[in-house]
C-alpha cells in the first residue's frame, strides 16, 4: 500500500503562507496571490490588514494562537463585485403558497502583499 502523499510533488524551496480568518471563513494565502473574500469596507487601492490564524515560515516553522500577537497579513483591495445568483424557492403543498427569491453576495478581491 502506498502512502497518502505519494502522488504529490515535493518542492525543494519552502514557501511562506498564512491562514487568515475573515467573513466567518478561513483562507490559505501566499504573498502575490489574489483572493476573493466577503465584502470589506474600503475603496479600490486601499490597504487592509487581515487577521492571521496560522503562519508557516521559510524553514517550516509554524506560529499559531497567542504567538501571533501583533502580526498581520497586509493586502490591497483590487475590486468589488457580486457573486453568482442563488435562487430560493419556498412552497407549501395544497395551499397555493409559494415564494421565489434571489440573492447575490457582495465580494471583495484582495491581493496579498506581505505576511
Amino acid at each position: 500500500m502506498t502512502p497518502r502523499h505519494a502522488g504529490r510533488r515535493q518542492t525543494e524551496e519552502a514557501t511562506v503562507y498564512a491562514v487568515i480568518a475573515t467573513g466567518g471563513k478561513q483562507y490559505r494565502v501566499q504573498p502575490g496571490q489574489e483572493v476573493t473574500i466577503e465584502k470589506l469596507t474600503g475603496e479600490v487601492g486601499d490597504a487592509v490588514e487581515l487577521v492571521p490564524v496560522l503562519v508557516v515560515g521559510d524553514e517550516g516553522d509554524v506560529t499559531a494562537g497567542g504567538d501571533l500577537e501583533g502580526r498581520a497579513v497586509r493586502a490591497t483591495i483590487t475590486g468589488h463585485d457580486k457573486g453568482q445568483r442563488i435562487r430560493v424557492f419556498t412552497y407549501k403543498n395544497k395551499s397555493r403558497q409559494h415564494k421565489r427569491r434571489g440573492h447575490r453576495q457582495h465580494r471583495t478581491t484582495v491581493r496579498i502583499e506581505e505576511i
